[in-house]
């Protein structure tokens, strides 16, 4: 069987290093790629937003299945497209996918269906949010309806920062993405992710992580696009995860179907365990970056058949089994990340890593060059660890970092600090 793999993210190295093991898997592309991925899998020139590109080269090489990493491409409609074209692929419907692409459809369908989830208004002028936002208070946050890449939810703690939020989102840098806001109740409590796969009303539990998108240690500074992650999270006890696959995941399965666009695909529930149980914070479409880099090493199941068995709607006829250990990712970032950077760093030392005892090396933004790799993006590398303890992961996983020669990146050192409080 010959797979595309589409992306060029630490997701997507993740997701072809795991599908190049398979019995089933002849051949694996990844579109676009990056330096790492090609260790993997033949790296074809053709961006992940180029719907024409993936088509055609699926066409003339004859590809038997399309996984799609990013949200983008799947908000899009791009496995409408491929099915369209009789390519079989792997992600929800565009209709579907708005359950990422839209906040506000994401909010309405929980309401509707009395999914728990932060009390909200959506609001497509900003003289009323603002209104809002001062008969409210803070603490409050606001979010751009739309896709933004991880930059459209600002955590307002005063009244000041809800007003700038509201204005910075939507003053059109965002474009249509900020075109509406939704301004939520700030839930408090732990916030961890739970992934499973879906067709229609099947759900098939995965895993837990918890992930930590603030820049700075502590998990203080501007949100990023996820600084590292662990799986499992002990905070997701068999009682709490009990509660999100029966009170929100399987509901919103079946609320897809009762709206007429079953959703077929991995389902990423963000929620917060707040004192009155747990609450939606969002939906991810896809595989979670960085969180996809610690559920698929602990995989022990064959991944494209689980990718296989939930496009053709056999869940109910598939298991999934899992190592014991704990995952622990670090990711390393380009100084100034999430902020301006500088690219085209060489990295020096990864050859070290070669042949660590459950050590992996997973690439974000990276490019060869005559033979050197360098930095292609503000996340570049993700190095993930598994331990019999979270302890045990963290400590292999920095030990590993400490042969990496990268003076123009850096990387938090408290990844996992929840989990070995509770250790």
């Amino acid at each position: 069987m010959k797979i595309l793999v589409v992306g060029s993210g630490g997701r997507e190295h993740a997701l072809c290093w795991a599908i190049s093991s398979s019995p089933l898997c002849s051949e694996v592309y990844c579109a676009p790629g990056n330096a790492g991925i090609a260790g993997s899998a033949i790296c074809v020139p053709v961006e992940a937003d180029d719907t024409q590109g993936i088509l055609d080269f699926s066409n003339k090489t004859e590809i038997d299945f399309v996984v799609v990493g990013p949200e983008a491409p799947l908000a899009a409609g791009l496995v409408d497209d491929l099915e369209r074209a009789g390519i079989a692929a792997f992600g929800p419907s565009a209709k579907a996918a708005r359950l990422e692409a839209s906040k506000g459809y994401a909010r309405d369908l929980c309401q509707r269906y009395g999914i728990p989830g932060p009390q909200y208004r959506q609001f497509v002028s900003a003289k009323e949010a603002l209104a809002y936002v001062r008969k409210c208070g803070a603490p409050l946050v606001v979010k751009a309806d739309g896709l933004a890449a991880g930059k459209g939810v600002i955590v307002a703690k005063t009244l000041d920062e809800a007003e700038e939020a509201v204005k910075q989102l939507m003053s059109g840098q965002f474009g249509e993405a900020g075109a509406s806001v939704v301004v939520e109740e700030c839930l408090v409590g732990e916030e961890a992710s739970y992934f499973a796969l879906v067709n229609g009303n099947s759900v098939l539990p995965l895993a837990s992580a918890q992930d930590h998108k603030a820049v700075g240690e502590g998990d203080v500074g501007l949100n990023t696009g996820g600084m590292g992650a662990y799986s499992p999270t002990p905070v997701v006890d068999e009682e709490v995860k009990a509660y999100i696959l029966d009170k929100i995941i399987q509901p919103v399965a079946d609320a897809m179907v009762a709206e007429g666009c079953p959703y077929k695909g991995l389902l990423y529930a963000g929620v917060m365990l707040t004192e009155s149980g747990p609450k939606v914070l969002e939906f991810n479409v896809r595989f979670g970056d960085p969180e996809c880099q610690v559920i698929v090493p602990r995989l022990m199941s064959d991944v494209v058949a689980a990718l296989l068995a939930t496009r053709d709607g056999e869940l109910d006829k598939f298991d999934v089994r899992w190592k014991p250990q704990t995952a622990l990712n670090v990711v390393m970032a380009s100084n100034g990340y999430p902020g301006s950077y500088a690219t085209g760093a060489e990295i020096g030392g990864l050859d070290k890593l070669d042949g660590l005892d459950e050590v992996y090396v997973f690439h974000s933004g990276t490019i060869s060059e005559n033979g050197k790799i360098l930095s292609a993006g503000g996340r570049v590398l993700g190095i993930t660890a598994l331990g019999d303890s979270v302890a045990e992961a963290q400590k292999k996983a920095y030990d590993a970092i400490g042969l990496i020669d990268w003076p123009s990146g850096f990387y938090r050192r408290d990844i996992g600090w929840r989990a070995l409080v509770s250790e």
